[in-house]
């Protein structure tokens, strides 16, 4: 009793309204089967409340009377603006579209005093009346044609016998081994047989060479010939064309491997209010694009961290039950990232099961307070490996293990360690500006892991002339190395997602030519394992070579494809040193580098046949000298967006930057068909909510005057 009474003084002294929601007596609980009538219910009249909501909302009622805002869009709700008006038992209100919207997608707890609900509103799945047929709007309710009916729902009560996976989401106390993942349920959902696909690996991977000039005279010798290798994860035709139905979406016509998810969640203190609210409404979205076989489990992190719940396949029990553990999130306490992503590593360390494909998602406002000391700058750089487990650090083979894809948000996150954490794991680091776009960047994020169809994929060079040496490989971030006679060489990739494409640049000696008309100089093969059939497969590129004229008649012409990557490495070059001298506070050197860069790849092939990627990265490299304008400015974005980007160009992988996520051409070069549709699905959620729309504000001022 002394316990309730401390928190209605406490809602009283915040004007908030504290409700205890009825339990339900055994007696009172309706039917499983129990239903409402189907007919509006719109003047249905909100229960009554009791005394003691009445005496602890008195106190605010007169200050919500002026305007009530409905919670879950934050749009105000007047009358006689065309917007019908949900009432809940537990007296709170909110739009019909809104609510029926976050019914949908298995919210039965009012959203702001977290009372559960024994009605529901749903809208009707029998609207329309048929073709040729008047659409009868019901008594009370203006004629319009996209009216809408809603219908109210009892909820059945909780059952008494459940197996462990129904059991309550919220345990007292963790196990001390996360062994209690969910069975991956093969028996129920059987994974893609080999004859429902077809294992010619040509099929599943294009690779094609580009030497940067077609020929080289014989009597010329060249110590830094660079040589393109393109590599493109095709969608198997053979399946989309047996689908037949072209207005499926992409995602669900793409074979694809099931994957296990672990999102870390930052609920510290700075992420209450409407950037909880968003979250919220972002990780929904997740639950509900997530199949029967995909599995998730979700850390949520302040000063502490703990699992809300192992992992659990996202059948409609589990998305229900996930939804609830994700809507009862309050936000207090500091933020401990290293023990958000030690309980996430965990997780994946002691599952007993094993989904092919396994990633992190980490999000996070602030910066670590509890294991990382110092914010960088003229400071020495902090260890920012302390922040990360070692067995997602990729140190246990070549390539990388669990990625961290690392989503920084608002103007007080630490760019610079989430950076380093998804470096450090193999994952992709976005920097989202703005709350509205938060569901925007998880979707494009979940589009991509939801489609890899290539899993270990591993390139080989091989010189083939006895004068021909490997002198470089530039694949950005991906691991690589060459051998020590330098005769070959091999770059550790991963996994690619459907459509997905990589390019790496292999600079390479051509050595003089006496007589031969030409010279071969590199094999390019693939070894990869399909994710359908789990077979190892190897694909081989057709023999790199070169034709050697004694006497050349006319100007060689360049390859623009190579041209092209040049252009977006020494693109990603010039970020990296602007970074550091605005580091070391130098921001004027900060933006001459990005302005010389600039004026260079203007005077390139690419640029003077407007290639779509150098017009896209000058404008990148334009923006980045805005974000530059002072410190404040740099602080508040610019270090973000610059460590966005180059992740984005090392790994060649689509990541949140700034305020959307489809804000430059530049971006959606490296978005796939699958995170398109996601993005689609996402911003077609948000239509029905106008409001969250306009919450997007940039957190830093624009630079006046603007750079050249």
């Amino acid at each position: 009793m002394a316990s309730k009474w401390r928190k209605a003084k406490v809602a009283l002294g915040l004007n908030l309204c504290y409700y205890v929601p009825k339990p339900i007596d055994d007696d009172e609980s309706p039917s499983s089967g129990e239903r409402l009538s189907d007919a509006a219910l719109l003047s249905r009249p909100a229960p009554a409340p009791s005394w003691s909501s009445f005496r602890l909302s008195r106190s605010s009622s007169r200050s919500r009377s002026a305007e009530k805002t409905c919670s879950i869009c934050l749009a105000a709700m007047k009358p006689g603006e065309g917007h019908a008006i949900f009432t809940a038992e537990c007296t709170h209100s909110f739009h019909f579209q809104c609510i029926t919207s976050n019914v949908k997608h298995g919210n039965q707890i009012c959203p702001v005093c977290r009372a559960a609900w024994k009605e529901i509103p749903l809208q009707s799945p029998n609207l329309d009346p048929g073709p040729g047929r008047p659409r009868i709007s019901p008594p009370g309710w203006p004629a319009q044609n996209n009216a809408v009916m809603t219908v109210i729902r009892r909820l059945p009560p909780s059952p008494r016998n459940s197996s462990r996976h129904a059991a309550p989401i919220f345990q007292a106390t963790e196990p001390a081994v996360f062994d209690d993942d969910e069975s991956l349920g093969h028996d129920e959902v059987a994974q893609k047989s080999v004859s429902d696909v077809d294992s010619n690996s040509t099929a599943i991977i294009d690779i094609k060479t580009y030497p940067e000039v077609s020929s080289v005279p014989q009597s010329k010798s060249c110590d830094d010939f660079t040589v393109l290798v393109h590599l493109k994860a095709a969608i198997n035709n053979s399946l989309q064309n047996r689908s037949g139905h072209e207005e499926i979406p992409y995602v669900s016509r793409t074979p694809r491997t099931p994957v296990d998810l672990v999102t870390v969640l930052d609920i510290s203190g700075s992420m209450a209010g409407t950037k909880l609210a968003l979250l919220k409404r972002a990780m929904g979205f997740v639950i509900q694009n997530l199949s029967p076989r995909d599995r998730l489990s979700v850390i949520a992190f302040s000063s502490t961290a703990r699992r809300l719940f192992p992992l659990r396949r996202m059948s409609e029990s589990g998305r229900q039950q996930a939804l609830l553990a994700v809507n009862s999130l309050v936000a207090n306490g500091g933020t401990n990232i290293a023990e958000g992503l030690r309980k996430g590593a965990k997780v994946m360390e002691e599952r007993r099961e094993r989904n092919p494909v396994a990633s992190i998602i980490l999000l996070s406002d602030g910066q670590d307070t509890y294991t990382v000391n110092g914010t960088g700058g003229n400071q020495t750089e902090p260890n920012y490996q302390l922040l990360l487990p070692l067995s997602i650090q990729g140190s246990n083979r070549p390539g990388f293990q669990i990625p961290v894809h690392a989503f920084g948000f608002g103007a007080d996150h630490d760019a610079s360690s989430m950076h380093s954490i998804s470096e450090i794991s193999g994952g992709t680091f976005s920097f989202i500006e703005t709350e509205a776009a938060i569901q925007d960047a998880f979707a494009q994020c979940i589009g991509g892991l939801l489609s890899v169809v290539v899993q270990d994929l591993l390139v080989e060079i091989e010189c083939i002339h006895p004068s021909t040496h490997l002198q470089s490989v530039q694949a950005g971030s991906y691991p690589n190395q060459m051998m020590d006679n330098r005769r070959s060489g091999v770059i550790h990739v991963g996994h690619l997602y459907a459509d997905e494409e990589r390019d790496f640049l292999l600079v390479v000696n051509v050595p003089e030519e006496s007589s031969a008309d030409q010279t071969p100089l590199l094999n390019v093969k693939c070894s990869f394992k399909d994710p359908f059939t789990k077979e190892m497969l190897m694909i081989e590129a057709q023999e790199v070579k070169i034709g050697r004229p004694e006497n050349p008649t006319s100007q060689e012409v360049r390859s623009i494809e190579v041209d092209r990557q040049r252009n977006r490495l020494q693109a990603a070059e010039a970020m990296s040193q602007a970074r550091a001298s605005a580091e070391r506070g130098d921001l004027g050197d900060a933006i001459t580098i990005l302005e010389n860069c600039r004026n260079v790849l203007m005077r390139t092939i690419s640029a003077q046949s407007q290639d779509r990627l150098c017009v896209a990265l000058d404008a990148e490299l334009k923006e980045m000298q805005e974000r530059m304008a002072s410190r404040h400015v740099y602080e508040a974005s610019g270090r973000a967006f610059i460590l966005s980007g180059l992740s984005s160009h090392s790994w060649q992988r689509a990541t949140a930057r700034g305020d959307s996520t489809d804000s430059s051409s530049l971006i959606q070069a490296y978005q796939t068909p699958s995170m398109v549709e996601m993005l689609t699905r996402s911003q077609a959620t948000l239509v029905s909510s106008p409001a969250a729309r306009r919450l997007a504000r940039p957190v830093w001022p624009l630079a006046s005057p603007r750079p050249r």
